[in-house]
């Protein structure tokens, strides 16, 4: 496997062309518009340098990597690719039309990942035209510090597929857990709930938002608070990971509560957007009256 393309140049995608151009592959990292494209190229540059300052990345393996990264508008210049990571839109309709096109463009050989947290991979897999050569590679933010990746097999999944997945994970130095098809696979499956019984209980007044935070870190050794993870995260993905996880399993823990829907309706979606649980427009951290 020489060549990686990675469709999506968001946080996750660019997070992704990163650690793949940092392993020695050729990388061709895709977006509908090269403003995108641009932010991507400058954010890889800066992560890469901050990586080198801490002795992470050596100086030649950075400019190495960044030699080896090219970037494009064009689904087409993708052909080549041995291996096709999808880092687009949470949203099944949208990378069931990428994959489709993809396997127009594509040799028979190609496999594609989608980075989904939540979207059935055979569903998916299964749009694609190439269910056998279809596997979830689920990275999580920021890739190239989180040494996490979730493999996701899918019940027609081939054994070469799955395998070859799990060795690009080895390459890319991850650490991979082998995962079923079902939707949150491991992490998002436990976190998920977490996250959602936490503003549960913020809407309910259990607790301020800091005291929330306060006891699970202090009481429980947790690094992040749940709220704060929540911003961190994002509300408006974590509402919509709940909706497919409850659209699934009918079961309440997966429902996202109302307060998390109203905060995404006033565009309060955590540090993305400046404010969610908490205020980052100022030096300090502020709790929002909620």
């Amino acid at each position: 496997m020489k060549t990686i393309g990675v469709v999506g140049a968001g946080l996750m995608g660019s997070g992704i062309a990163q650690v793949s151009a940092c392993a020695g592959y050729d990388t061709i990292l895709r977006d509908v518009d090269q403003r995108f494209l641009d932010k991507a190229r400058a954010g890889i540059e800066k992560s890469t340098a901050k990586l080198v300052e801490k002795g992470a990345l050596t100086a030649e393996v950075r400019t190495a990597a960044l030699g080896r990264l090219r970037t494009t508008t064009e689904l087409e210049d993708l052909a080549g690719a041995s291996l096709i990571i999808e880092a687009i839109t949470e949203d099944a309709a949208a990378k069931t039309a990428l994959f489709r096109e993809l396997d127009g463009l594509t040799g028979k050989d190609t496999i594609f990942a989608s980075n989904t947290s939540s979207l059935s991979i055979a569903d998916l897999g299964a749009g694609s035209g190439r269910p056998d050569r279809f596997v979830g590679l689920h990275f999580f933010n920021p890739v190239p510090l989180m040494p996490l990746v979730e493999v996701v097999r899918a019940v027609t999944t081939s054994d070469a597929t799955y395998a070859a997945a799990l060795d690009v994970a080895k390459a890319l130095g991850k650490q991979a857990v082998e995962a079923k098809d079902v939707p949150g696979f491991v992490v998002n499956l436990l976190l998920v709930p977490f996250l959602l019984d936490a503003a549960r209980a913020r809407e309910r007044g259990v607790a301020s938002t800091m005291d929330i935070d306060r006891g699970m870190m202090l009481g429980c050794g947790h690094p992040m608070g749940p709220l704060t993870l929540l911003d961190f995260v994002g509300i408006d993905t974590v509402v919509r990971i709940g909706d497919i996880m409850f659209d699934e399993n009918r079961e309440a823990r997966y429902a996202p509560p109302p307060l998390l829907r109203r905060m995404v309706a006033a565009g309060w979606l955590g540090r993305k957007s400046g404010k969610g649980f908490y205020d980052y427009s100022g030096k300090e951290l502020v709790e929002v009256v909620l």
